[in-house]
């Protein structure tokens, strides 16, 4: 396994000195992916919180409002990336395994905005909680996503 060719992942380094917007500037340089198909935008991002937001038009349900797969898409996209943001991509990756949510609020309009904080930091696995509050701010989706992490053997 190895990063996405069009990543440009920083160093360590890097992590270090770029500020949470800076370092969310680098993950939305990223194309071809789920999270760039639905309009996810990183805002800040840092090894233990991260927050994005995510257009409600064009990832809308039948019915007309935000479709619940969109925002779980989301809470997996700030849960992954903040998990590799953990690892030596050289030699590790992580991967979703487990992600629940719960929709508490229909949304139709605007922008959705997700904040995920770490819960757990272990050598294999990450836990991360995510929040996603509409506009005026009230929660519409609460979700919890489990990352495992892998040895890629180079």
């Amino acid at each position: 396994m190895t990063l996405h060719p069009d990543l440009l992942f920083p160093t360590a380094h890097e992590l270090d000195t770029l500020t949470p917007e800076a370092l969310a500037g680098r993950m939305n340089a990223l194309q071809g992916t789920l999270g760039a198909r639905i309009g996810i935008e990183f805002l800040q991002a840092g090894r233990e919180r991260l927050v994005a937001r995510m257009p409600v038009e064009g990832n809308r349900q039948p019915a007309g409002r935000l479709h619940g797969g969109a925002n779980l898409a989301l809470a997996e996209e700030l849960a992954s990336v903040g998990s590799w943001l953990n690892l030596d991509p050289t030699r590790q990756v992580a991967v979703g395994v487990d992600l629940s949510g719960t929709h508490v609020r229909g949304v139709t309009d605007g922008w959705v905005t997700g904040e995920a904080t770490l819960a757990y930091r272990g050598r294999s696995m990450m836990v991360w909680t995510v929040e996603i509050r509409d506009e005026r701010g009230r929660v519409t989706s609460l979700a919890r996503c489990t990352c495992n992490v892998i040895a890629t053997g180079a």
